[in-house]
């Protein structure tokens, strides 16, 4: 697609509260993929939608939880929810389709017919691939046994 006078539009967000808040247009399309408040549990005092721009203003300005502005649903919240969203796969559903949603608009088919590789992703195949960038990604685990570095010096009295 162009920046045509047509097109853009679309893509202006300056009647928006901030740049990152939803659309009624995405909204249509990202709501009805928000799961339901669990059964048993109070009532949602904050409306799912704000929780989505809370979401989004933290990812597309890469501020701090803290720095979140005060009319938007409190950090904690919108925390708790990104991290519940997360886990349970919300996330991965929405950004998926999406991602469909996007290559359709454009004519492409679903899933790519091609991909790309890196001289530096053969290397590493090449070196024991996934094994070995997950030994350089986990956290080194603290020995349980008595460290000697501390004892190696003598204590000045």
């Amino acid at each position: 697609m162009m920046w045509t006078n047509e097109n853009r539009g679309r893509y202006n967000r300056s009647k928006l509260r901030y740049p990152s808040d939803v659309t009624d247009e995405e909204w249509a399309l990202i709501g009805p993929m928000i799961p339901p408040a669990k059964s048993g549990g109070n009532k949602r005092t904050v409306a799912e939608r704000e929780i989505v721009n809370g979401v989004m203003y933290i990812l597309s300005t890469g501020c701090q939880w803290a720095a979140l502005p005060k009319d938007l649903p409190p950090r904690s919240t919108v925390n708790d929810y990104f991290r519940r969203w997360d886990y349970d796969g919300t996330l991965d559903r929405i950004h998926h389709a999406l991602y469909i949603l996007c290559r359709d608009q454009v004519g492409r088919e679903a899933s790519p017919s091609a991909a790309i590789i890196d001289s530096q992703s053969v290397k590493s195949a090449e070196k024991g691939g996934f094994r070995s960038t997950r030994q350089a990604m986990t956290r080194a685990r603290k020995s349980k046994a008595r460290s000697d570095t501390s004892w190696s010096t003598r204590k000045a009295c």
